[in-house]
């Protein structure tokens, strides 16, 4: 109606959701991303998972960690699911979305590569490691969520630039797939990979440093911007 504005300098955003039961993340999502590696291209997706407790606001600040010298920046397409199911058919996967938001998949390399057994659990998932925003976004109003350009900018240099075209597994096959191991339900969150550009695979590497301000972008999704503190 219009009639219950308030102007957007008068509030701060949170994030769409802030306590979901599940953050589910999917490495190795994009062919670009898999060259820029030099690894195979995935026969299954690769699923693990971040806390909740790693979700911030849209426009709140990243927690650089003492404990880690290679915190590392992926922009994502996520997805909300709007539906619970349990193995789930490819054909109806998208019945249980309910939108789309731009997600952060802040990443300690260190811990994620070379440590804790080199599983990507606890790299994944220090606190502010997941802003999201910075709104959700219904299927509805994106025309195609598998045609998105998806960039991501440091210090205002374009790092990452590429498509959700270039999704490996799109999202009716990852969530049919997760869907297979447990149950979904509203309000989870399922991140879908990054493409490449991240700082860990450039030569020589760059991470982020307090004071840095990363700016991940999604077409029609619109835009989140973080300070490194």
């Amino acid at each position: 109606s219009g009639r219950h504005r308030v102007s957007r300098g008068a509030v701060r955003l949170l994030a769409p959701v802030g306590d979901p039961q599940k953050v589910i993340a999917v490495g190795l999502n994009y062919r670009d991303h898999c060259l820029e590696q030099d690894v195979k291209v995935p026969k299954e997706p690769i699923i693990f998972s971040k806390f909740p407790s790693a979700i911030i606001g849209p426009f709140d600040d990243i927690v650089h960690p003492e404990d880690s010298s290679e915190v590392d920046w992926e922009v994502e397409l996520a997805a909300v699911i709007g539906k619970k199911g349990r193995h789930i058919e490819e054909s109806s996967a998208m019945d249980h979305v309910v939108g789309f938001t731009v997600a952060n998949d802040v990443s300690a390399r260190d811990w994620q590569m070379k440590r804790n057994g080199r599983q990507w659990l606890l790299g994944k998932t220090f606190d502010t490691f997941c802003p999201l925003g910075p709104a959700l976004v219904t299927k509805e109003s994106v025309a195609d969520v598998h045609n998105l350009r998806i960039r991501c900018s440091v210090n205002g240099q374009l790092m990452q630039d590429s498509s959700t075209s270039q999704l490996i597994f799109r999202l009716p096959k990852l969530i049919a797939w997760v869907s297979r191991f447990v149950t979904l339900v509203p309000g989870d969150i399922l991140l879908t990979g990054t493409p490449p550009g991240v700082g860990v695979f450039r030569k020589p590497p760059v991470f982020l440093k307090r004071g840095d301000e990363v700016q991940c972008e999604i077409e029609e999704l619109g835009t989140i911007c973080n300070k490194v503190v």
